[in-house]
């Protein structure tokens, strides 16, 4: 009976182990099949690294970070900066084995890749940092597949083949995602931490580590008790391989402080202003020696540009000063003030109105072009003098007066409700500030001269000839008016060229710009 019991059971081992066979071959062949001729749609040797995306940054000209531009939150480090003992946390938790396999932990890859063949659902993830570092170079956007484990696990050996495990270790470091936008381990201790990565202690380097995983999952500030859930794996991890006694390591556990808001390193908090948004439209849309609109949004967002401005805080306070001199108005009417190097053209201070609030008031008056009044007559003296006018020569101020308009000869242009002058002398007429004097003039010199005169004048990147935004400067007989509406800046450019004895220097943001290398 004992051995007829012990045949019926070695038979049922071998059917069951022949069906059980029968079952990974229907699964697994299938799959398998597709990693063999899958061979001719990947590179056999690996591209090189992409530049690693770098924050911008805008000082003032007493060297003051005043703005900072990023796409994503990267902050290129070395492996040196990292304290040593974060570093440790970090292997502890993500590969412990990093300085011991060439790529591939064989134990963790086969259950990866057991789990991978198995089904269609969310796969088991990387298995080493040489395998997450090839994940994020160079296998982004492929199916995560039986064949994409294969693919990683290849990749990782050929770049352990080609690089220190150093140089690995830092690029993980450099690029691995975070959560709250923050690629890399530096950009991540500010954010969580308001700290550089110099500063970190050993538990916030695990903690950071512990959300490599699954960043949204174990975010902090949106999902606190998986957070907490995360990092009681992580100590129990660091007592483990002995970086805490498991007592200390319980006790972090539960009472350790996590991260509970997006923090900033305090000498890199920036407001945004009139002046920095102004000069980011610039660099963006204007700044043709950056390249083409694509290059220059990469340079600014990721390219690590270093921005020496020619803003200078203590004139801006001056000029904030002088911009609440003047009573607020019960219709909201506004004031702007933008000051310029007369020696130069460096733009040294802009007020844009009663403060710049994101979304709500953002609109530059420095820059607006709006009615300028009798202030637009200084180009139409300019345009007389240069044509040879003379302080004495006399001209007829009496008011009314109708003067023809060249755009439509048909339509003269009457001026009524101004200040009448019988003939005097253009001086005695400007101290007056006569407006039939002045449409007079601009009339006997030439509308088109005046207007040339005014771009030659007023030129800077927002007055050009076409520019996009802008409506040219038209010949009008009611130029002498304020017919041609100009900005703060196109007036203060103007008067610029008048300050330094008729030469022009177009307004400028930047004084020189330093490349990431």
């Amino acid at each position: 009976m004992r051995l007829i019991a012990w045949l019926l059971r070695l038979a049922a081992i071998v059917v069951a182990g022949a069906l059980l066979t029968t079952a990974v071959v229907v699964g697994v062949g299938p799959r398998l099949w597709r990693v063999a001729n899958a061979h001719d749609q990947m590179p056999v040797t690996l591209p090189d690294f992409q530049s690693l995306s770098q924050r911008s940054y805008v000082y003032d000209v007493l060297g003051n970070v005043i703005a900072v531009f990023e796409r994503e939150n990267s902050q290129p480090i070395t492996l040196a900066q990292v304290p040593p003992d974060v570093l440790d946390a970090f292997l502890a938790v993500e590969d412990e084995q990093f300085y011991m396999h060439h790529g591939v932990n064989l134990r963790g890859f086969a259950r990866a890749l057991l789990s991978n063949f198995s089904s269609d659902a969310p796969r088991q993830g990387a298995s080493t940092i040489s395998q997450q570092v090839v994940k994020n170079e160079f296998l982004a956007g492929l199916p995560r597949d039986g064949r994409y484990k294969g693919l990683q696990a290849h990749y990782a050996t050929m770049l352990e083949k080609k690089m220190p495990k150093g140089a690995i270790l830092e690029r993980y470091l450099n690029t691995v995602f975070f959560g709250n936008n923050a690629y890399g381990l530096q950009a991540a201790a500010e954010v969580y931490y308001g700290k550089g990565v110099g500063e970190l202690t050993m538990i916030e380097g695990a903690f950071l580590a512990g959300l490599v995983r699954s960043p949204s999952g174990f975010d902090p500030i949106r999902h606190s008790e998986r957070a907490r859930a995360r990092f009681r794996q992580v100590t129990e991890r660091l007592a483990d391989v002995g970086l805490l006694t498991p007592v200390v390591g319980s006790l972090l556990g539960s009472t350790w402080k996590m991260p509970e808001r997006v923090r900033t390193i305090p000498t890199y908090t920036t407001t945004p202003t009139y002046y920095t948004e102004a000069i980011k439209e610039y660099l963006l849309r204007r700044a043709a020696f950056l390249g083409d609109e694509q290059q220059r949004a990469n340079l600014l967002y990721r390219g690590g540009l270093e921005i020496h401005s020619t803003f200078n805080p203590n004139l801006q306070a001056l000029a904030e000063q002088a911009h609440e001199v003047l009573p607020k108005t019960a219709v909201g009417i506004e004031n702007a003030i933008l000051t310029l190097d007369t020696k130069t053209g460096a733009i040294r201070a802009m007020v844009g109105g009663s403060g710049f609030q994101p979304r709500i008031n953002e609109i530059n008056m420095a820059l607006v072009p709006r009615q300028t009044g009798s202030a637009v007559k200084i180009f139409i003296l300019a345009a007389a003098l240069q044509a040879g006018a003379q302080p004495d020569d006399l001209i007829d101020g009496t008011s009314p007066c109708i003067l023809p308009d060249p755009n439509d000869p048909k339509v003269p242009f009457p001026i009524t409700d101004a200040t009448s002058k019988p003939v005097a002398a253009l001086s005695n007429m400007t101290w007056s500030s006569i407006n039939c004097a002045f449409a007079r003039l601009s009339q006997v010199i030439g509308l088109h001269r005046v207007v040339d005169t005014t771009y030659r004048m007023a030129s800077s990147p927002y007055l050009q000839p076409g520019i996009a935004g802008r409506t040219p400067v038209e010949p009008l007989a009611s130029y002498a008016t304020g017919a041609n509406p100009m900005a703060a800046l196109d007036m203060a450019a103007g008067m610029q060229t008048i300050a330094n004895q008729g030469l022009h220097h177009d307004p400028y943001y930047v004084d020189y710009i330093d490349r990431a290398d």
